[in-house]
This record gives C-alpha cells, structure tokens and sequence, in this order.
C-alpha cells in the first residue's frame, strides 16, 4: 500500500501527546518531505532514515516521492523520537513489511546510521502517559528507555536494538506460518519497580552542631524550607548534602513522578531509583535555569529536584530574578511555563535548603575579624528579598566550631534513627490531616494546629513584637505543630512555640 500510519508521542512538558505519524508514497519528483511542526532534530531524520536503511540492506523507494505528516500539524515536535516510526512507516507503505500489524504498537527511538536505536529521552513519561489514558498498546522503544518505561506496573513495554531486530517481527507472515520467536533484540521487558534501597551520605559525619542537627531534624518532618547561615567552614553544606536521607522514604507514585521528570532531561538512572534527588545549581544559574523554559519549555532545577531537595549554596550571590521566581514554587509546588503558542506545567514540591555567609568576607560574629562595615553588611544581606525569607520557615545559625572541639567531639547521630523519628512524625500529621505540617493552609491550619491557650498567647506576643507578617506568623505556627509531632503531643504548647520562635530570628542577629 501507499499510505502508513504509524504512532507515537510527542513531549509536550510532562504529557505526552499522540502523534499519529502519516507516510505516503507516490509517483512524481523523487522527493522526501516531512511536515507537521518538526523541529531542526526531526527534519533531519530524513537523511538519519535514509542512511539506515540502505546500510541494513532494506530498499529505499528513490523513484518515489515521499511524503511524511506528524498529526496534528500544530503539536510542536522535536528529539530524533520520530526516527523508528518514520523508518517503518517507509518500509510499511512500500510493502517490505505488514503494515496490519503495526496496529497496536506505539514506537520512539532514533537511529543511528547503522541501524541501532538510540535512547530516547522522556520514555518513562511517554508510559505513565499511556498508563494514565487507559492505552492498550505494546511501546517499542530502544535499549536504556525501555527499562525506563518498564517501571510503570502493568505497562506493556518491548525493547528493541537495532532496526532489523523490529522489521524481523513485523515481517509479512506467509499463512501457516508461525510468528517470529523474541530474540535478544525483541524482548518484552517485565514490568514493576526495583527493590533497592536508597543510599544516602550519613549524618553522623557532622559533629556537633547540635541545634542546626535539630533544625534539619524538624525541617525533614514537617516539609519546612531551611536557610543556614554562619562562616565558611561550619558545616553548612555537610548538612544539606544529608538531608535528603532525613525525608520519609519515597513511594512508588512519588518515585515514579520524580523519574518522569528526570526522564525529561535526560538525567534518569535506574541505580537512583527511588532515592530522593538533591539538586545544587552553581549561583550563576539563570532565572530560566531555576524554574525551566526554552521552546518547547524544559523543566528547570526545581522541577528536577521534585519530591527531593534543591540546595541553593551562596544564597545572595544568585540573580535577583532567579531568586525572585522561586516564591511562587514554594507556595503552590508547580510552575507554569507560559509562551506564546505553549503553555507547560511542571511539578515542583521540592524543600528548599539554602546556605549563606552572614556578610561578605564570611567572618561576622565567627570570633575571627570581620572586615566588612555595617552598610556592606546590611547590602550583602539585602539582596535577599523580604518576601522570599518570609516564604523561609526555619532561619538556622550554624556557629564556626573551635579545632579542639571539632577533632575531640564524638562521631554525630546517625541518618537512621533521625529519619525514623521524622518518618514517625510525618505519619501523624498525614493521619491527621492527610498532608504534611508545611502545606496547612487557611480552615485546615485552624483545624488541626490544636493550640494550646498558653501557647496561643505566647506566639500572639511574639508575632506583635517581632513584627512579623502574616504569613510569617503561619509559618511558625506550622513549625510549632511539626515540633509537637515529634514529641508526639497531641496538643501545641508553649515549649513547642518558644522553640519554632527561635527559627525566624533576623539575619542581622547571626
């Protein structure tokens, strides 16, 4: 026959949108055009297409003008994705094989000019995609991406090597005959998640610092953003860099959402699976670094850092802009990347730990000289913006340790047990109010706070003196709550309060 259809998925953010791809063969001009909004990438598949086939020893059809449509023409498309369906739409509408059985199967893959298929990026999306629509149809795709998308349960997933590995199967089957046996280059791939348990660097690295030890402890309980503040060398960025290891473990949904992200940029690995990322972008990241965009839009480091940790070290020396596109993230978990034909959305419920020097040369209050006057403190410090500290629940000091005290101090408390007591309190607050403590919002947050009279009283002159914010006053009240929850109290009392005040001191005190 002339005409083929053929389907796969276009990228489009986290979706992954059904692209029916069209070939027609036809006499006239020798002539190979591909149409329907192909990126610089796709385009080129005509010359990757060609290569290929001639190399495997498959006809190309010279003498044909060729014609190759990616429905729906206003769906923008890009990556080499495209390369596998191209190539057996050619082959199915010259007849070299049956294109009746290409019916139920959804491919992705690129080609290299030799034939072998290339992973693609995006293959876990691209299933969960067909998961969440109810398809009923096998996904052909090349080594790398197949073992991705096979960590959707029920999936129907089938790894291919090399072009001739899936012209073999979908060769014209003479009647009688039986159907090609799975080789090595078809396999379908058993579907589910593994069972490795995440690794983490151990907390008991750090020494001493007890009260930053504490800060994190309630941090990873309650879902709390941290901003650390002290001298170089203190032990900032060893906290962060552990942190991770403090949050309740993944579950299969929120692992599958963080791969799917990963899977978007290329970053996905099956030896991390399951193990909560830890994004830490240099301070010279843009705003569009951050937050994502580009055309079709990329998710940014926030995205990447879903149902994980974004380590923002150096806090001031990043962009005002890009600092400035993060207050909205913090509150709401997404990000909308608008454009003028596109608009994406991304997930983004990361917990923000950020790092800084309490002044420029580092050294203010350490006991060591500090070089820097008053007004350069105060401009050093104000590059961070009111409202994006107020959206900062806990404003940690972590105090230069003296050499005898560091080398003479005990091995720290290790990951395990600290994670245990944060999973436990996380658990009571999910079974009271079905989220965590730091997404309380409105009605709920009254509901569920259960404030003790003293406590009340106690946190409303605080708040008066202080001068805090609204939404500052919130954000303490929901550390007091995660406090309380890891000393298992049903109530909030005015020790629970004492301690979360301590959490929003000013900078200008570190």
């Amino acid at each position: 026959m002339s005409l083929c259809l053929v389907q796969s998925r276009a990228l489009l953010g986290l979706e992954a949108a059904a692209v029916t791809v069209e070939v027609h063969l036809s006499n006239g001009l020798p002539n190979f055009r591909l149409v329907g909004l192909a990126d610089t990438e796709v385009k080129e598949a005509r010359e990757r297409v060609r290569s290929a086939l001639l190399t495997c020893g498959l006809a190309f059809p010279h003498n044909k003008h060729i014609t190759v449509n990616l429905a729906p023409a206003d769906l923008p498309k890009d990556s080499g994705r495209f390369d596998l369906p191209i190539a057996l739409g050619i082959l199915a509408a010259s007849g070299q094989i049956d294109a009746a059985r290409l019916a139920g199967h959804e491919f992705a893959g690129e080609l290299s000019l030799s034939g072998e298929l290339r992973p693609v990026r995006g293959a876990l999306a691209t299933s969960l995609a067909l998961h969440a629509g109810g398809v009923d149809a096998r996904l052909v795709l090349p080594p790398a991406s197949a073992e991705e998308a096979a960590l959707v349960p029920g999936a129907h997933v089938v790894r291919a090597r090399h072009l001739l590995d899936v012209v073999r199967y979908f060769l014209p089957q003479v009647e009688g005959a039986e159907a090609p046996e799975p080789t090595d280059g078809w396999t379908r791939l058993v579907t589910g998640t593994p069972s490795t348990a995440a690794v983490y660097p151990d907390l008991a690295d750090v020494k001493a610092q007890a009260g930053a030890r504490r800060a994190m402890e309630i941090a990873a309980a309650g879902g709390h953003s941290v901003l650390l503040v002290g001298p170089p060398g203190a032990g900032k960025s060893m906290l962060a860099q552990r942190f991770a290891g403090l949050l309740p473990p993944m579950t299969v949904a929120e692992a599958l959402e963080s791969a799917a992200v990963s899977s978007l940029a290329g970053r996905f690995s099956l030896q991390h699976w399951a193990q909560r990322p830890t994004c830490a972008p240099h301070h010279s990241a843009s705003a569009v670094a951050l937050v994502g965009g580009g055309s079709p839009p990329r998710p940014g480091e926030i995205s990447l850092a879903h149902h994980g940790v974004l380590f923002l070290d150096e806090l001031p020396e990043f962009p005002r802009q890009a600092l400035e596109a993060l207050r909205e993230p913090l509150e709401t978990g997404r990000i909308t990347i608008a454009r003028a034909a596109r608009r994406s959305e991304f997930p983004a419920r990361f917990q923000l730990v950020a790092a800084m020097n309490p002044c420029p040369c580092g050294w203010l209050g350490s006991g060591r000289s500090c070089r820097c006057s008053p007004e350069q403190v105060a401009r050093y410090q104000g590059r961070l913006s009111g409202p994006l500290l107020d959206r900062i629940d806990l404003h940690v000091e972590v105090p230069a340790l003296a050499p005898a005290e560091l080398l003479d101090a005990p091995a720290g408390e290790p990951t395990a047990p600290v994670q245990a007591r944060c999973t436990a309190a996380r658990a009571r607050a999910v079974q009271r109010q079905g989220a965590a403590n730091h997404a309380l919002q409105g009605e709920a947050l009254d509901l569920h706070v259960a404030l003790g009279a003293a406590a009340g009283d106690f946190l409303r002159m605080a708040a008066a003196r202080l001068g805090w914010s609204a939404r500052s006053t919130h954000r303490v009240l929901k550390v007091a709550r995660t406090i309380a929850d890891l000393a298992a109290s049903a109530t909030v009392e005015v020790a629970h309060v004492a301690e979360a005040v301590q959490y929003r001191r000013s900078l200008s005190a570190s």
